[in-house]
């Protein structure tokens, strides 16, 4: 083994010195700076998305990471103050201005600043006192992390009376006349313009099918039809290949359904939502029972991972688990909606929500698979079945204890042919003509549920 040359070995040992010495001298100097506390990069404003109704306004900021917000409202004028910490201003958040639209049930105007360094201030003045909701959402499926924030009216508008604002004069046999009644007595003061205004009497302008069944006797009222088109709002359901979502669609059926209810003599309609806003399922699920509807049906546009999947189903609730895999997967997929539509948790009244989905009964369920034959039994002449029977699954929205209820997925939204069907107003029509001969031809067959009580 050579040895290195002396002169080499020298100047690998003052290296070695001259190193020993840098590191500690660096050392040295870091013990001497201050120390300063690590700032927290601020947060990303990926969009923003204002969704107005008459029910409630919603505007969601969507971000790259969760933050904390406090808000307060003010009076005189009436006015809601949010400040959002870890934020800085931004594009995106200018946005939020031009979103506001003048048909705006509850904002006026819009301001968004820097209030000071990391918190940026939105105010809304308001069109009137609001109850104001305000949380955070954990990110799920194309969303990140959300804050949402909810104007809802400081007195609740009640589905029955928004309902029956609509209707024609009530008879003295129809359950809601007496129940509109108690609502007029005990309304307070400040609700008074949220009465019903008395229309003309029942004399729809067109009329295609009578449910009167010619063995029948004694007086009939009027049954009631809830429609509910599925999804909404934050959540588009299923997107088709071609950009068609599912919520746009079942809200067009949804409408002409009806259109089509509201023309049949001895039938009316009531749809649980009529814009593009979101319904939590167990609200759905309420808002039928208090108007006293006599059969729901919930509207959906089916997706699968395979686009050759096609075809138009119909499913009941199951107390027993699904009919197939493919039912569980898609009542799985559904139940789903709350998470990805935004449901405030921390305000929900957990134990009517359970009671609500956990009363179902064995007659609701014979009920609901007659009224699901007969609409399976409509739907195989409108285009093509996905199965030839009733599917059962455990489906969130089916869940009402004293209502049939039916799940009906009209064709599947991932499947090219069936998307442009779907979009199409002649095959949509076709759809509803089915679904309104189906609930004829039930009601038909149980002549009892028309009769006065």
């Amino acid at each position: 083994m050579h040895k290195l040359s002396q002169p080499i070995e020298q100047e690998l040992a003052q290296s070695k010195l001259f190193s020993r010495r840098r590191v500690l001298t660096a050392a040295g100097t870091l013990l001497c700076l201050p120390v300063f506390p690590k700032m927290a990069m601020a947060s990303t404003v990926l969009a923003v998305r204002t969704w107005p109704a008459s029910e409630y306004t919603r505007v969601t900021l969507e971000l790259d990471s969760e933050l904390k917000a406090e808000h307060f409202t003010l009076e005189n004028p009436h006015r809601i103050v949010v400040d959002i910490n870890g934020l800085n201003m931004s594009p995106a958040l200018g946005k939020l201005v031009s979103d506001i639209k003048p048909d705006d049930p509850y904002i006026e105007t819009l301001r968004v600043g820097q209030n000071r360094p990391g918190v940026v201030r939105i105010v809304m003045d308001l069109k009137q006192a609001i109850a104001p909701q305000v949380f955070t959402l954990k990110p799920i499926g194309e969303y990140q992390y959300r804050l949402v924030l909810d104007l809802y009216p400081l007195i609740a508008q009640d589905p029955l009376l928004a309902f029956l604002k609509d209707q024609p004069k009530l008879s003295g046999d129809d359950p809601l006349a007496k129940v509109l009644s108690e609502l007029n007595r005990s309304l307070p003061p400040t609700a008074s313009a949220e009465q019903p205004v008395v229309p003309r009497s029942l004399t729809p302008e067109k009329s295609t099918t009578s449910i009167a069944t010619p063995n029948s006797s004694g007086r009939r009222r009027v049954l009631t039809v809830a429609i509910d088109p599925g999804h909404g709002g934050e959540d588009p359901g299923a997107v088709g290949k071609g950009g068609t979502r599912e919520k746009d669609i079942v809200l067009q059926i949804g409408k002409r359904l009806k259109a089509k209810i509201d023309g049949t003599p001895g039938m009316r309609a009531y749809l649980t939502r009529d814009a593009d806003y979101f319904v939590p399922l167990h609200v759905r699920v309420e808002k039928a029972r208090r108007v006293k509807a006599d059969l729901f049906i919930s509207i959906h546009a089916d997706a699968f991972v395979r686009p050759t999947a096609g075809g138009s189903s119909v499913y009941v609730l199951s107390s027993r688990g699904a009919s197939s895999t493919a039912a569980r997967w898609l009542a799985k997929k559904e139940n789903a909606a709350d998470l990805i539509g935004g449901v405030n948790i921390g305000n929900q009244n957990n134990q009517v929500a359970k009671l609500l989905l956990d009363l179902s009964t064995t007659a609701q369920i014979k009920d609901s698979i007659q009224v699901a034959d007969a609409m399976l039994n409509e739907l195989e002449g409108v285009y093509r079945l996905h199965k030839p029977q009733v599917e059962y699954a455990g489906f969130a929205v089916l869940k009402a204890p004293d209502i049939p209820s039916v799940l009906v997925e009209t064709s599947f939204i991932s499947n090219p042919s069936e998307e442009r069907l779907l979009r199409s107003r002649a095959h949509q029509e076709k759809i509803v003509s089915a679904l309104h001969a189906g609930v004829s031809k039930f009601f038909t067959q149980n002549p009892h549920l028309a009769m006065a009580d």
